[in-house]
């Protein structure tokens, strides 16, 4: 089993009903005694970078629904340590923050690779405890994270192809219906 350490991902049992996270995939980004924290990274939200935030002129960023908590919040992940100071790095290759104001400087110029960064409005937390209590109960399927499935695949992708990266046992639950009852 991988251990709930930052840059795993939690893959949501193909049965979970809570409508917040019924077929996510979230990057933790924390995990320690105070409780968890991370970003989902396969839902998009319906508004784009520059109707969220004005000074960004850039137009067409997609911006996820990082999860339900504090969704007045912008989140970022990406692999630029290089362009973007002040990130921390959760797993290799992949940084959590930085400096916005550079940030929206680089996208103004149209100098950021749109491909190595990913926008969040909200992000999941769990209380201390609590991501422990779910995944007893089998709410989540914990795996090894990958830079790629993070920022270049679909989003309506990623659960599936996160599910097939776990073997043969996981991949023909990539093909679950969403409610069995109606198969």
């Amino acid at each position: 089993m991988v251990s709930l350490s930052p840059g795993i991902l939690l893959i949501a049992d193909p049965f979970l009903k809570d409508p917040n996270f019924a077929r996510t995939v979230i990057f933790l980004c924390e995990n320690d005694e105070k409780g968890s924290f991370g970003f989902v990274i396969n839902r998009l939200f319906d508004q784009q970078l520059d109707m969220l935030i004005p000074d960004v002129i850039y137009p067409g960023i997609p911006v996820h629904y990082g999860g339900p908590v504090q969704v007045d919040t912008i989140h970022f992940m990406h692999r630029l340590p290089e362009l973007i100071p002040g990130g921390l790095e959760v797993s290799p290759g992949v940084f959590w923050g930085g400096r916005f104001d550079d940030v929206v400087e680089l996208l103004n110029k149209g100098a950021l690779d749109l491909r190595k960064i990913k926008f969040f409005i909200g992000y999941s937390g769990w209380t201390e405890g609590q991501l422990e209590e779910e995944l007893k109960e089998k709410s989540w399927i914990p795996s090894e994270s990958t830079p790629a499935l993070i920022f270049e695949a679909e989003e309506q992708q990623i659960w599936q192809q996160a599910l097939r990266n776990l073997g043969s046992n996981f991949a023909m639950m990539a093909n679950f219906p969403i409610d069995p009852s109606l198969n």
